[in-house]
């Protein structure tokens, strides 16, 4: 039977691996316990005094965030460049649009659309980036649209609006004026 006052299935805190200085100069190497959901920086800015350690070998303790001088973060990956423009060094239109060599216009065309969308400058609008990641989605944009451009159905194949072959008759005529 379920019992309220019975607390098993609360989920364990994040470990996030960091080098702790502390003001008087000794340096603390473990892990910040941070509850789910929450990152680093969350429980840094929390309204609580102190922040969950686990050092190296040790027992979890209580470290107040007054006496922290400096947290770096240990084995963070540094981030891929992004001038790598994904992986691509050649210009293909297929793959820049993520689609196979036989792909249908109706693929080309909902690919086009799904990347346009993702990089459209407007959606980053009103987000203060870094400088990198704003030429980054300037330049994907060029590569998606040259790439649509490339892959374009020809004229002849595109469905021009039907011809009336006979000569359109009027809507109102005037009698005859005397």
């Amino acid at each position: 039977m379920f019992e309220r006052s019975k607390i098993d299935n609360v989920p364990e805190p994040s470990a996030v691996p960091v080098e702790v200085t502390l003001l008087d100069g000794s340096v603390l190497k473990g892990k910040v316990l941070v509850p789910m959901g929450k990152v680093l920086s969350d429980a840094l800015n929390s309204s609580g005094p102190f922040l969950e350690f686990e050092p190296y070998g040790g027992d979890r303790r209580f470290v107040a965030k007054g006496q922290i001088a400096d947290l770096k973060l240990v084995g963070v990956p540094k981030p891929g460049n992004l001038s790598m423009r994904n992986g691509i060094d050649t210009f293909d239109p297929h793959a820049i649009l993520g689609i196979h060599q036989d792909a249908s216009w109706e693929e080309i065309r909902q690919s086009y659309h799904k990347l346009a969308k993702l990089y459209h400058p407007d959606r980053y609008a009103s987000a203060s980036l870094p400088d990198e990641v704003g030429e980054y989605l300037a330049n994907m944009v060029r590569r998606v649209n040259a790439a649509y451009a490339a892959l374009d159905v020809p004229q002849a194949e595109k469905k021009a609006p039907p011809v009336a072959s006979a000569r359109a008759e009027p809507i109102y005529t005037t009698g005859m004026r005397v």
